[in-house]
């Protein structure tokens, strides 16, 4: 069914019945004024229909669901009068002059059969196409289910113990020397990273705040395993009033430290760039790489798990663009958000 709507296939089987229907029809006009004006008749009255049919879907269904509904009656109605004038005009010429049949042509009538013809055929294909919209939305809320479904169970298998872990984590710091202070803080902040997936992670959206954190202390964990030669930046704007999915963002910086670049002779460098504009919220990671490294598949199976839920979960309201030049490998995303 997907590929079936990918390709259009539902519009080429309605315009092939509609134009075969509307041709049997008009079949006498081959024997009573010529094939031209068979083929003229075919052409027109099928092209203002599609005119008037995508006129609706295009322009009419979206403006009414942005609340703009006498723009989406004003736009409709202009539609549909030029329909039925330009038809109306047609059968003057054809039946008026080509088949001079004058006398036989009713304004009245001509206009309520082009009237009614126009509505009938637009009112079937806006609810074809709000039919396919509502199959495909149930297909979408299937698919996150899904995938909420899976998230979970990855979940429950992640959580071996947690409270044991805790406890040992606890059991470890109380051992460390009370001078040792930088080993401390990295247990701390790996014990805070625990608990953040434990037990923060299991809503459909945290605030961005949490999130924000978590990346934080990542970055100062792997900060701990890269020596001078790594100059690793990370700078944040203010972020409040707003939540994201939970470890929506750690794929993208996961993935830099995965593929930097490890240079000798020159800098290795990994920079980090958190931004909020308005309602667009922006992650902006860069990492060098090696001339011979290439990250296959736009950063491997990890970014494209991120880019499967990011079509699930922000559909069209959310813009990733992946560079993977010779010497850097650079990814930015934007997210349209809602702030609370």
């Amino acid at each position: 069914m997907d590929r079936f709507f990918r390709y259009k296939l539902d519009h080429i089987l309605f315009w092939a019945l509609t134009i075969f229907f509307h041709a049997y029809t008009r079949t006498t006009l081959i024997n009573n004024a010529g094939v031209g004006q068979f083929v003229m008749e075919i052409v027109l009255r099928n092209s203002l229909l599609a005119l008037a049919i995508y006129i609706s879907l295009l322009v009419v269904i979206p403006q009414l669901t942005r609340g703009k509904i006498l723009s989406a009656v004003f736009i409709l109605l202009a539609s549909l009068v030029f329909y039925v004038v330009m038809m109306n005009a047609h059968h003057v010429y054809l039946y008026g002059y080509i088949l001079d049949g004058a006398n036989h042509i009713n304004f009245f009538s001509s206009t309520l059969y082009n009237g009614s013809i126009v509505l009938f055929y637009v009112s079937f294909a806006t609810a074809l196409h709000l039919s396919k919209q509502w199959s495909l939305q149930r297909e979408l809320i299937r698919k996150i289910e899904l995938e909420k479904l899976n998230a979970e169970l990855e979940y429950l298998k992640a959580q071996i113990n947690p409270h044991f872990l805790f406890n040992s984590i606890n059991s470890i710091y109380f051992q460390i020397d009370k001078q040792n202070t930088s080993a401390r803080e990295t247990l701390s902040k790996f014990s805070d990273m625990l608990r953040y997936q434990l037990y923060e992670c299991n809503g459909h959206e945290i605030p961005v705040e949490k999130e924000i954190s978590y990346l934080k202390n990542f970055v100062e964990l792997q900060r701990l395993r890269k020596d001078e030669n790594y100059t690793i930046e990370f700078s944040c704007a203010e972020m409040v009033n707003f939540t994201l999915p939970p470890l929506l963002l750690v794929p993208f910086v996961e993935n830099a430290f995965k593929h930097v670049s490890n240079f000798t002779e020159k800098k290795n460098v990994i920079k980090i760039d958190l931004t909020k504009t308005g309602n667009l919220f922006r992650l902006s990671v860069l990492n060098t790489k090696d001339n011979a490294q290439r990250v296959s598949e736009n950063g491997g199976i990890g970014l494209k798990n991120v880019k499967r839920r990011l079509e699930l979960l922000y559909k069209d309201r959310y813009l990733l663009d992946v560079v993977d030049s010779t010497e850097n490998f650079e990814v930015n995303l934007e997210l349209k958000i809602n702030s609370n």
